[in-house]
């Protein structure tokens, strides 16, 4: 029964043996679930509403009360589009997003001081979010006045992309990588040219940072590609620092077709520390801040446009 009804997804895949669910009457299993909220009480009206799923995609953000305002604006936009909508609370304050009029129909997910990764790895497992096509795991503080969902997967499905990001406007805070700047010129990218850099980025490049490569703020997710990353996500990882690198292995084929940027539909990075990253920050002597900013990377990798 389960194989005839998901032919794609077998109970290995789930994280089940078989030998343990083989008491179980036929037909029975149900190896998946998902994030839509079901009603307390079903009436004629309800079966109808819940037989037809809301969302096939899903926005998933870890939040603190700080960024209440902007992560309101990317939820407006992604509702829009139907999103199923999924808040992760790092600071523990759940009181003061209940007058944003959407705050009922989302899921919130409380626990204090951990990270994006954290939450992920616990709480968006493959079998949980198998209905959903694409999955958005967002930080909190992206700009997003210049991008529209709807048409940002549009161009993910037309061009075959299994793990992505919207570019980042030059304008944006804590630019990383020459590959996730917007070139106003393309619908999308997929690789970055540079000679001048300490790594060479050339049509001969097969692996990240100069192709193949989306950075850990706001990547989006195929369902197979997901449930690839899922696993490559350290059960101690924290920041998440490095993981963008490895994030290639789950393109579902080759790296350097499967993986883009999407210069059409930007973003802004605001680069807002949270979790204590800031305070983290302070305790650096000046001197040794100095010498490790001695170059402002958004300049130099402007220089470099």
């Amino acid at each position: 029964m389960e194989s005839k009804l998901y032919p794609f997804y077998t109970l290995q895949e789930s994280g089940m043996e078989s030998k343990s669910l083989e008491s179980l009457p036929r037909g029975i299993i149900e190896a998946r679930s998902d994030l839509e909220l079901k009603p307390l009480w079903t009436t004629s009206s309800s079966k109808s509403m819940v037989s037809v799923r809301s969302s096939n995609n899903l926005l998933a953000m870890p939040v603190g009360i700080g960024q209440k305002q902007n992560v309101d604006t990317i939820v407006q936009k992604f509702l829009s589009e139907n999103f199923t909508i999924v808040l992760f609370h790092y600071d523990g304050n759940l009181d003061g997003w209940w007058e944003l009029e959407w705050s009922k129909k989302a899921i919130h997910i409380v626990a204090h001081n951990q990270t994006k990764w954290w939450f992920a790895k616990r709480f968006l497992h493959p079998a949980v979010v198998s209905i959903y096509d694409y999955i958005f795991l967002w930080d909190e503080d992206l700009g997003v006045e210049n991008f529209h969902p709807g048409r940002y997967l549009d161009i993910v499905r037309s061009e075959g992309l299994e793990i992505s990001q919207p570019a980042l406007d030059p304008n944006s805070t804590g630019i990383h990588h020459r590959i996730t700047i917007r070139n106003r010129m393309n619908i999308l990218h997929r690789r970055v040219y540079d000679v001048r850099g300490s790594i060479k980025c050339s049509d001969d490049s097969e692996g990240p940072p100069c192709t193949g490569f989306v950075e850990g703020m706001a990547p989006v997710f195929s369902r197979s590609a997901w449930r690839c990353a899922w696993h490559l996500i350290q059960n101690d990882l924290v920041h998440g620092w490095g993981m963008d690198m490895k994030l290639g292995y789950c393109a579902q084929g080759d790296r350097t077709k499967k993986v883009g940027v999407v210069d059409s539909e930007y973003i802004v990075h605001q680069s807002i520390q949270t979790l204590g990253g800031a305070s983290a920050r302070k305790v650096t002597k000046p001197e040794e801040t100095a010498k490790r900013h001695a170059i402002d990377v958004r300049s130099e990798v402007r220089h470099q446009i």
